[in-house]
């Protein structure tokens, strides 16, 4: 089988953190006995812990042959060794370092792909640049920042953007990325909230879901912004609005959520007061500035914090974002699509959402 893992002999220790996270995806079971995909064959580029992994194994059960990969700082070894034994291929290593990353991805896309279900694009933009596209028929898309990069990238494939699917943004990103980043960032370093100052660079969905958890935990939250209408929410959600260098100095605790790289740079580094954390929640590399000297702590060398020094969102949040996801690929091969970005179809979105109620055993008034 084609495989490249560190640690084969965790596989059991792998199972049970998939079974643990499969009692938590109600959606995800609910869809798996209407998905067909025999002969097909799907890369999935997500962060490889056990909630992805009960896709790719959903994948595998409807019929499709399923080839993972996953960057070095997002690979769980014992959950990429399980996956092996339930027979999916996996292309990760938790060792392996950015250009290794790359060279995993080729070999994934070298497999003849039918579908790609990338996080963050790096994989379809890698695809797209090395013209290594092959007999890819379309790819779907799970983040804002992934989608950002997409826009701004001639396509020669259609891409799904799951990331704006409402089952996704509405949850995933505020509820999921904004108590998933808090929580890992507190881990890792002991703080505590109540009384300290989180400055927030970017009040997007995720910026919004940092902001919410920081202020319940007992933090003052300042917020900054580029765009008017984010800056006036933010505000009329109750926070303080200031310029970022202008915040800076006040920071316990600095997010990054915008997805854009260079958002807290040189002068702002240089504004934090000693001792104050800085992270991110937007994730794309080079978020913050690197190479500057000071006496902040960076969490995560400047990845994603929750994905890159915790496990990601929380399983019941990432059921309905991965869900989302196995409906992509059904559709794509389902729909001749023209190149280029295209939504997921809102019965879809809907379908999921009245999925989820279904297993909290809640009503909607007709």
């Amino acid at each position: 089988m084609l495989t490249d893992i560190r640690h084969p002999e965790r596989w059991s220790e792998g199972l049970e953190k998939i079974a643990w996270a499969r009692r938590f995806m109600p959606v995800m079971a609910a869809l798996r006995s209407g998905l067909s995909l025999d002969g097909v064959r799907v890369g999935l580029v997500l962060v490889l812990e056990p909630k992805t992994a009960n896709l790719a194994l959903t994948l595998r059960d409807a019929g499709a042959e399923v080839i993972v990969t996953c960057p070095g700082r997002e690979t769980m070894d014992d959950v990429a060794a399980a996956l092996v034994h339930e027979g999916v291929a996996v292309l990760a290593r938790s060792d392996a370092d950015r250009a290794q990353d790359d060279d995993l991805a080729r070999r994934m896309l070298a497999q003849r792909l039918d579908v790609l279900v990338d996080d963050g694009s790096r994989v379809i933009r890698l695809a797209h640049a090395e013209d290594r596209l092959g007999t890819l028929k379309g790819a779907a898309e799970e983040t804002t920042s992934g989608l950002r990069a997409l826009r701004r990238t001639a396509l020669r494939i259609p891409v799904i953007a799951v990331n704006d699917a409402r089952s996704k943004y509405l949850f995933d990103n505020v509820h999921g990325t904004g108590q998933s980043c808090v929580m890992a960032a507190l881990d890792l370093t002991g703080l505590d909230l109540d009384g300290a100052t989180v400055a927030v660079a970017g009040y997007g969905h995720v910026g919004q879901g940092v902001a919410r958890y920081a202020a319940a935990l007992g933090a003052r939250v300042i917020v900054s912004e580029v765009d008017a209408l984010a800056a006036l929410r933010a505000f009329h959600d109750g926070y303080e609005v200031r310029r970022l260098v202008d915040a800076c100095p006040e920071a316990d605790l600095l997010f990054s959520a915008t997805g854009e790289p260079y958002t807290i740079r040189r002068p702002h580094l240089e504004a934090l007061k000693d001792g104050a954390v800085v992270a991110v929640a937007g994730g794309v590399q080079d978020e913050v500035e690197p190479g500057v000297a000071g006496k902040y702590r960076l969490l995560a060398d400047g990845e994603c914090v929750n994905c890159a020094a915790a496990e990601g969102n929380p399983i019941e949040i990432m059921d309905l974002s991965l869900s989302l996801q196995a409906l992509a690929v059904g559709h794509l091969l389902a729909h001749d699509l023209p190149p280029g970005l295209h939504p997921l179809p809102d019965h879809l979105d809907e379908r999921v959402a009245r999925l989820k109620l279904d297993a909290l055993g809640l009503e909607l008034d007709q």
